[in-house]
């Protein structure tokens, strides 16, 4: 007897998680504020305090969320060109105008792409942890290999900045941490973006208000052990001041620092849409333009001696959301989406593997439509 073949179901489109694009937001929004506060730092404990507090997380939470938009499976061609369009061209480009702005300002200029200039790092990062990730999911126990890696990685003196190589295998465990999560679909199963307890937040709150305590309190110490260094995860051990071996302990509890910071930031993200919910969606041009932006502040040393913190800090702090939020608008990204995001088909054999399809990813796993409407939602990944 014949049988009737079914009609195959219609494919479900997941609908836009605004949470993602509020955490994305409010990441980059941290970096702005992070590399506003530097200069501050050297004369105002009170801006240490915030900027020790920033960086013990701000950057491996980036890592997790772009590792949980991440694939560990095979990557398809057009996945592997998104890495050179996304990542290594830009790059280019922008490695390329950073030589040529210090040329201009500062008279010197050593064109060396190997060596990433300031924030330029983490698109390197990006495009490694992309390339290792097929290879890390098929192992047992990914994230106990990378937080090995990690550690390792800091006994051996010739891993360093080149290629940033040192910080990129530093964060590894949180970008595998952000695709393991996703792996297992441990967001839906625990319910991680439904309703929160009421004592979620407090208890978040309390968190950041005791780590904000201890960097306070105890300034003059992180000083003195260069903690500012050791979240950079860009040292070797020994150029950090420690010899003994276990020195890959003070990593591991790092690491554990920042889950815990990290845990009690994305509990207090909203979870829910916001007229600057989109503004998530464009977190690399903030990233690759902010520097520009705070460079001539950084170099004049307008930001060295500013007092007294209780004023300037909260001025610097709503300037970096200005910022985010001005770097992130349509004009600003329509002057530079070519180099932001450009799109060479010069460079492919098929031209067909840099189309958009109507819509774009950026190198954390977020797509977005090029001109959606504010509020609206969108088909999630």
């Amino acid at each position: 007897m014949a049988t009737i073949s079914q009609p195959a179901p219609a494919r479900e489109h997941k609908r836009r998680v605004p949470f993602w694009d509020n955490a994305r937001f409010a990441c980059i929004v941290l970096v702005v504020l992070g590399h506003a506060l530097q200069r501050l730092t050297y004369d105002s404990d009170a801006a240490l305090s915030l900027y020790l507090v920033v960086y013990a997380f701000h950057m491996p939470a980036f890592a997790v969320i772009s590792g949980y938009f991440s694939k560990g499976g095979q990557q398809s061609k057009r996945q592997m060109s998104r890495v050179i369009t996304d990542i290594l061209v830009p790059y280019v480009i922008f490695e390329s105008l950073w030589t040529l702005t210090k040329w201009l300002v500062e008279g010197r200029a050593n064109p060396n792409p190997t060596e990433p200039s300031w924030t330029l790092w983490f698109l390197l990062a990006l495009g490694i942890f992309r390339l290792l990730l097929p290879y890390i999911a098929l192992l047992k126990w990914p994230l106990l290999w990378t937080i090995g890696i990690s550690i390792a990685a800091g006994y051996m003196s010739n891993i360093d900045s080149t290629l940033s190589l040192s910080r990129t295998l530093g964060l590894l465990p949180f970008f595998t941490l952000g695709w393991w999560l996703n792996e297992h679909d441990l967001v839906r199963k625990l319910r991680l973006l439904r309703h929160r307890q009421w004592w979620l937040p407090a208890a978040s709150i309390v968190v950041f208000a005791t780590a904000g305590w201890v960097t306070w309190t105890f300034a003059g110490t992180w000083r003195d052990v260069n903690l500012r260094e050791w979240l950079f995860y860009d040292e070797d051990y020994s150029s950090l001041g420690i010899t003994e071996w276990w020195a890959g302990g003070v990593r591991l509890g790092l690491m554990a620092v920042a889950i815990l910071l990290m845990t009690a930031f994305f509990v207090l993200i909203p979870r829910d849409t916001h007229r600057w919910t989109r503004y998530g969606q464009y977190t690399m041009y903030v990233y690759l333009l902010h520097s520009f932006v705070l460079y001539p502040l950084r170099e004049s040393g307008v930001l060295r001696g500013l007092e007294p913190s209780w004023i300037w800090l909260p001025t610097v702090a709503i300037a970096s959301v200005g910022i985010a939020v001005g770097l992130s608008s349509a004009p600003v990204r329509k002057v530079f989406r070519p180099i932001v995001e450009p799109r060479p088909k010069w460079l492919f054999a098929d031209t067909a593997w840099t189309r958009s399809n109507g819509h774009d990813n950026d190198p954390t796993g977020s797509r977005r439509d090029a001109d959606a409407a504010p509020g609206k939602e969108r088909p999630q990944p």
